[in-house]
């Protein structure tokens, strides 16, 4: 008996260890990396259901955990708004820092990529008030301030602008070269630290090698302590952190010190570094259950990343930017480059729409510029990483199957996604704006974005409004039916609606009939087609039409099959199809969309 018991005991010892061993893991091999086509485990069902809407570029969303069920969205212009639970919106803003200044904002936002980034809530906010933001400075030309206020607990629901002004204390001020790669999510980790991620400062490729400088804050993920004792000091260094001694001063030692010994000395090492090597980490999130991180890294040119950081890390990982995008060489030159792989391998990775340099455009499961949500521990999910496009509106999910990562397509909706964050009962929350770069109208004036929680599609309230998602295709056409014009997205008829300056045309009035352009082959309305493509059309698409930032219209080279025929072509610019296009739904005046149409058939293949 006491045989089998050892021995029964034996292999349940090493079935834990085997389990063990196959818990979440960084990738040690390129192979083991994981692309979309995978199936998470039980294959669960998503939806996102609008909570609240009409702000202004969101650009991200947190809850306090103060109990209230309230959840804070950040606008760019920088304002934070309240959504109270029962998903109404405060009139007055949280924090306005749009007049705490005599001579104007105090937020720059002269470029999309600016402006107010995140918040992030104190552990202790229910007891203390304090809360922290992240945005561009107006007055340091554009430079990051990371910046603590304190809410007055006789008026909890906002705070005056002299209130503002007051309890303001700068823990950090990051200089940005550039406008653009400022990274801007801040969060506090499960051991009490704030974490900052912080850009490469822009332009692109990295040209100051700000990723691999452990001389700047650049590229980098921050940790700092802002519990001091003297609040006159902006932080501390937390003293786990891999470089809060590298620079220390020190006497020289020649003889008898190890190469390990000496690799610890960085003379001009940032003590307030975790990990490097990052292009622009603008969302990362915490899993709440097991406080692993999570990083969505926005790529190049080619590619997007996600890390995976788990919660037993000593920090100092170093993600290879600018060396390597993702598992692939940078630069990239085609598909089979050659080059080592620096640091830290990425737990997954999407490709843009051209994968490599003359590569022909994929047609599905790509994306542009991936933004984080959050980790769900719900509806059949156990640790999936949330992530967004904020061109293709596909939402994909990572997770650990027991043996190795996988990455799901889980929705293609129609939606610029721009950040995410959690509600008070750990539900993944995400937000979007309609800001694409050439069409960006301001901090104020582009159409308002929205709010969204992440739910499994069994638990949708009835009634819920949801993003529209794609479905397949439907072919309609007057030889099988009475010709319509549907949604690029869902195949719902396009419910016609007139601009300003915009009428039904006899034109229109036949297209709509037939779905036959009577512009094709005409030269003045070729010539008339021209000019408005230069004007909303040419910032995306080549003026030969074939592609810069999108497709090449002229080969269909596009995710939505009918757009090879003029009527397809026609739905997906009326009704905006999807991600980067939506600034433009409903903004061409449809004998315009006519004439672009037949501009761009007079054009030769390539």
């Amino acid at each position: 008996m006491k045989r089998n018991f050892l021995l029964f005991a034996g292999i349940v010892a090493g079935a834990m260890m085997l389990w063990a061993a196959t818990g979440p893991k960084v990738p040690e091999s390129v192979k083991e990396v994981a692309e979309p086509g995978g199936v998470l485990p039980g294959n669960p069902k998503i939806a996102l259901v609008k909570v609240a809407d009409g702000f202004l570029d969101p650009t991200n969303v947190a809850s306090a955990n103060d109990g209230s069920g309230r959840l804070f969205v950040t606008e760019r212009v920088g304002r934070i708004r309240v959504v109270n639970k029962d998903g109404s919106v405060q009139p007055e803003p949280f924090l306005d820092l749009t007049n705490i200044n005599p001579l104007g904002t105090d937020v720059q936002t002269g470029f999309v990529e600016q402006g107010l980034y995140s918040v992030a809530f104190h552990p202790k906010f229910k007891e203390n008030g304090y809360f922290y933001v992240h945005y561009a400075s107006l007055p340091f030309n554009g430079d990051g301030l990371v910046v603590r206020f304190q809410v007055d607990k006789n008026n909890p629901k906002f705070l005056t602008p002299e209130r503002t002004k007051q309890t303001s204390k700068v823990l950090m001020r990051i200089e940005q070269p550039y406008y653009n790669h400022n990274g801007g999510q801040i969060e506090f980790g499960p051991d009490g630290y704030l974490y900052i991620a912080s850009g490469d400062g822009g332009w692109e490729g990295d040209p100051l090698e700000s990723g691999q400088n452990l001389e700047t804050f650049l590229g980098k993920m921050l940790r700092i302590d802002v519990n001091v004792e003297d609040d006159r000091v902006p932080y501390k260094i937390p003293p786990s952190n891999p470089f809060a001694y590298a620079a220390k001063e020190q006497l020289m030692s020649l003889f008898g010190i190890s190469e390990h010994d000496f690799s610890k000395i960085k003379t001009k090492a940032k003590p307030e570094i975790w990990s490097f090597g990052l292009r622009n980490p603008y969302e990362f999130s915490f899993d709440l259950k097991t406080g692993d991180m999570f990083i969505a890294d926005v790529g190049q040119n080619h590619w997007e990343e996600i890390d995976f950081q788990p919660a037993s890390s000593k920090g100092g990982e170093n993600y290879g930017w600018p060396r390597n995008m993702g598992t692939k060489c940078f630069p990239m030159t085609g598909p089979d480059d050659k080059c080592g792989i620096v640091g830290t391998l990425p737990a997954a990775q999407y490709p843009h729409e051209i994968p490599y340099p003359g590569a022909q455009p994929l047609k599905d499961g790509h994306g542009c510029s991936i933004e984080g949500l959050g980790v769900a521990n719900y509806g059949g999910m156990k640790g999936v990483y949330l992530v967004g496009d904020w061109c293709s509106g596909r939402v994909f999910g990572m997770g650990w199957n027991g043996d190795k990562w996988i990455l799901q397509e889980m929705l293609h909706t129609n939606l610029q996604f721009t950040a995410g964050g959690y509600d008070e009962n750990g539900y993944v929350m995400a937000v979007n704006c309609n800001c694409f770069y050439t069409s960006d109208k301001g901090a104020t004036g582009n159409p308002p974005g929205a709010l969204w929680r992440v739910m499994p599609i069994n638990e949708v309230p009835k009634g819920a409004e949801t993003a529209k998602t794609a479905s397949a295709p439907v072919e309609t056409s007057s030889a099988s039916g009475p010709f319509q014009l549907l949604n690029a997205l869902d195949n719902k008829p396009i419910a016609f609606t007139l601009m300003a300056n915009d009428k039904v045309t006899p034109a229109v009035e036949q297209f709509r009939k037939n779905g036959v352009n009577p512009y094709n082959g005409k030269a003045a309305e070729i010539a008339a087609g021209k000019k408005v493509y230069d004007k909303s059309c040419a910032s995306c698409h080549l003026p030969d039409a074939t592609g810069r930032m999108g497709s090449n219209l002229i080969d269909a080279q596009v995710t939505y099959p009918r757009v090879k025929t003029d009527a397809g072509f026609f739905e997906v610019v009326y009704a905006g199809a999807t991600g980067a296009m939506q600034p433009f739904g409903r903004t061409v005046a449809q004998d315009d969309i006519l004439k672009i149409i037949a501009y761009v058939n007079s054009l030769k293949k390539k």
